[in-house]
This record gives C-alpha cells, sequence and structure tokens, in this order.
C-alpha cells in the first residue's frame, strides 16, 4: 500500500554489546534485547510514540555485509549534527567526492545529509528534506552550492 510508513529495519553487527553502546549514544532507547538471538531493538523518534524500530542482530563474520539506511531530522536539526556527533566521539565522513565540512544535497530529492558509520562500518546518514524543485542536473553538492543555484529561497 503506498500510504504505508517503513516501520523497522534492521542492521548487522559483529559485536552486539559495543554496537548497543553505540546506538545509545545515538540517543536511541533500548526497547528490547533477545541475548538467545544475539539481537537488539530500538525505539527512533519522539519518546513513547513506538512507530519507529531499528533491530541489530550480530552474525559471524561471514554473514555478515555492511548496510545503509537514513535518520530523518528538521533542517535546523541538521545543522547541530555536526557538533553533537562529535561531543560523542563519532566523526562524519566525506560522501561523493565531497567532504564534510557542510552537508551534501542530493539534488534529484532534493535533501541534505551528512553521514557517518557505525562501530562495523554500516553507512548511517541524517538527511533533512528539502523545500523546493529538484534539480538532478546539480548532482550531488554542498548545501552552499544548492543554495546559490536553487531557484527558490533555501
Amino acid at each position: 500500500m503506498r500510504n504505508a510508513k517503513l516501520y523497522e529495519t534492521h542492521v548487522y553487527c559483529k559485536n552486539l554489546e559495543k554496537s548497543i553502546e553505540f546506538y545509545q549514544t545515538l540517543d536511541l532507547d533500548l526497547a528490547y534485547v533477545l541475548n538467545e538471538r544475539r539481537a537488539a531493538f530500538f525505539w527512533l523518534g519522539e519518546p513513547g510514540t513506538k512507530e519507529q524500530m531499528l533491530g541489530v542482530w550480530e552474525v559471524s563474520e561471514d554473514q555478515f555485509f555492511k548496510k545503509h539506511f537514513a535518520f530523518a531530522l528538521s533542517l535546523e536539526q541538521l545543522h547541530e549534527l555536526p557538533q553533537y556527533l562529535e561531543s560523542k566521539g563519532i566523526k562524519l565522513r566525506p560522501a561523493f567526492g565531497l567532504d564534510a565540512s557542510e552537508p551534501v544535497v542530493h539534488a534529484w530529492m532534493p535533501a541534505a545529509c551528512y553521514y557517518f558509520e557505525d562501530p562495523d562500518g554500516n553507512s548511517l546518514e541524517y538527511l533533512a528534506v528539502l523545500e523546493g524543485d529538484s534539480q538532478p542536473e546539480l548532482g550531488v553538492v554542498h548545501l552552499s552550492q544548492w543554495n546559490q543555484q536553487s531557484p527558490k529561497k533555501r
């Protein structure tokens, strides 16, 4: 159904306890741990809403593969993100050939993003959807370039 929302997603890890610590560092609420299955579940979003969940599953080295997912934020929150992550010892990483000095914009969406990794190298992203029309011909640019080239005020 088109109007359905994504409720949960899952990633693999090599050390469940280390991953639990990391995702709690991002202020995700630990909902439940299944030690016998080596899995942990976290609530995302506003406290008490129980509308979104992240599952983290410990697997052996030969079963492990990296995944990607994104957290949605407002643009104001995205601007605060570098300081927030730095205070937690988490480094932003370059993306699409652009440094992490400012958000990158996927002009086809359009959305501004920062990228980083969890302890196992899963690609994580904080994303803010931007107002205005997409401009796929721009590709991926820094937010300052998007603001200069976008016909609508950002």
